[in-house]
């Protein structure tokens, strides 16, 4: 399966932003955007170029790619599916990426990055309504219950999860509980509730949409 192998600081230095793609080396001085904010490459520092129009919507397509984790083929299906739903497009295209099960396992702490998370996935460790679960891209719905397997809550890279002053908290449309590392979806998210994400979907919609 193809995926992306190179150096993942670069990327949000491209963007302008903290995309936490290296877990808990983000939330320190070590951070590529505290050491060296301007974009990578020779000429990254001395040019400002001006984007507008078609660079401004490419760049906000590349930004949500690379927030979730999602190739292009993947990023491209899921528009189509959120364009087919009823309601705003670019709200469901957010929703959807929201309630990929890797995202999940990052929100709710089980895993720093959601690189990790997806590894968490791919292992074995989760189970979706008591059967085992190992396809990161898959979409909770409401009323689903989240665990990790019995034989792998001893595993050191999740245990941690159980350490409440660890990471942030889980957003409200997720009930968690943590001694037990299980988690239940309460609803679907609203984009008014996801405002710790810092995309503008409104652009994307035009992109695909030309």
């Amino acid at each position: 399966m193809a995926r992306y192998n190179g150096p993942v600081c670069r990327l949000c230095r491209r963007e302008a932003m903290k995309l936490f793609l290296k877990g808990e080396r983000c939330f320190t001085e070590k951070c590529a955007i505290e050491k060296r904010n301007f974009p990578p490459g020779q000429h990254g520092k001395a040019r400002k170029p001006k984007i507008v129009g078609f660079g401004l919507q490419l760049r906000e397509k590349q930004k949500a790619k690379r927030y979730y984790g999602v190739l292009e083929g993947q990023f491209r299906n899921i528009f189509k599916k959120a364009s087919l739903t009823k309601g705003v497009t670019g709200d469901n295209m957010i929703n959807m990426l929201e309630r990929r099960l890797d995202n999940v396992l990052y929100r709710l702490g089980f895993g720093t990055s959601r690189n990790q998370a997806r590894q968490i996935v791919r292992h074995g460790h989760i189970t979706v309504n008591g059967r085992k679960c190992n396809i990161p891209s898959f979409v909770v719905r409401p009323n689903d219950v989240i665990e990790v397997a019995e034989k792998s809550k001893k595993n050191p890279t999740i245990i941690s999860a159980r350490d409440t002053t660890a990471h942030a908290p889980s957003p409200n449309w997720l009930e968690v509980d943590r001694e037990n590392l299980k988690a239940k979806v309460l609803a679907i998210p609203r984009r008014d509730e996801l405002v710790q994400i810092q995309l503008n979907e409104q652009l994307i919609v035009e992109l695909y949409n030309k």
